[in-house]
């Protein structure tokens, strides 16, 4: 049985990661927050929200001239001050959408704010999330690891190959807490989190795969859910402003510290936004470690729609 709410009860704090910085949020009414566990649909949920939110102010500079990161906010990353942060957030006069990596029993939930939760099939997380850790320059891993966990432990450098992190990603937790997730956090236990809730008002479950394969349905239904006007004449615009090579190539004109974090900048940061490439590459005993981990920390249902998308639970 879960809680009527989701309830803080663990603190993550990790080379980038410190959730005690939350404590210091005051939400406004409208506010949206984005949670995902790394490299399940973060980026591309956030610029889907920053189109809704502008699509009817085209000249703003928010919608296309700012790089994303200056307009949807990551409140628990540990490599800017929080007093800093905290005054950006305060000074936003547009519609706030937060960005986060917390699972529900680490971020305070507000029944006025409103949640989109993004799942990914595991499989095709950990084909992104390695691509993104093994690209990461040596300055900017030095640079993450002034931030040590609560554990004393850093950020290890990414193994020889992508078998060996698949490893320990599905095998160990980062935290004592979880079982999955190692250099960085549960996925599993991320989407699990929140699935315990998802029948609450204010929670919206989207998948990647709905996205990929029908997006103008799906850019209806998150317009709906944060009741914001969207006349079919607008999804054409919208539609190709959220397209990989458009972010890729406005993030890299309007983020240059990018190139300094990843060693090919943008193009290793959006990569290739496929799915199934684990197909190809995962033998069934390691196929197998990660059905034996799903099995153990994902509800039937929770395990269907991560894996499938809405048809698993509209079928």
């Amino acid at each position: 049985m879960t809680a009527q709410l989701p309830q803080v009860i663990h603190t993550y704090q990790h080379h980038i990661l410190d959730s005690t910085r939350w404590q210091r949020y005051q939400p406004r009414a409208d506010d949206i927050v984005i949670t995902t566990s790394p490299k399940a649909g973060t980026t591309w949920m956030q610029e889907i929200v920053r189109q809704l939110i502008f699509s009817g102010q085209p000249d703003a500079p928010e919608r296309h001239a700012v790089a994303l990161w200056q307009v949807s906010l990551w409140l628990e990353q540990r490599t800017f001050p929080v007093d800093e942060v905290l005054n950006q957030l305060e000074a936003q006069q547009h519609r706030r959408f937060i960005k986060s990596h917390l699972p529900a029993d680490a971020l305070p939930f507000f029944p006025q704010v409103k949640y989109i939760v993004v799942g990914r099939d595991a499989r095709d997380v950990a084909m992104s999330l390695w691509n993104h850790y093994a690209e990461f320059t040596d300055a900017y891993r030095e640079r993450l690891n002034k931030f040590p966990g609560s554990d004393g432990s850093l950020l290890p450098p990414p193994p020889a190959d992508f078998h060996t992190f698949w490893r320990a990603w599905i095998t160990r937790g980062r935290f004592a807490w979880e079982r999955e997730g190692y250099p960085f956090q549960g996925h599993l236990y991320h989407i699990q989190s929140w699935w315990n809730f998802r029948q609450l008002p204010n929670i919206l479950f989207v998948h990647y795969n709905d996205l990929k394969t029908n997006l103008a349905d799906e850019l209806r239904r998150i317009a709906d859910f944060l009741t914001i006007p969207l006349a079919d004449a607008q999804l054409p615009a919208i539609t190709q402003a959220v397209t990989l090579d458009a972010m890729r190539e406005r993030e890299a004109q309007l983020n240059p510290a990018m190139q300094e974090i990843w060693t090919e900048g943008a193009k290793t940061f959006f990569f290739k936004g496929t799915n199934g490439r684990w197909k190809d590459l995962l033998s069934d005993a390691e196929l197998g470690l990660y059905t034996e981990k799903a099995a153990h920390l994902l509800t039937p249902d929770c395990r269907a729609w991560l894996e499938q998308g809405r048809v698993a639970i509209e079928s």
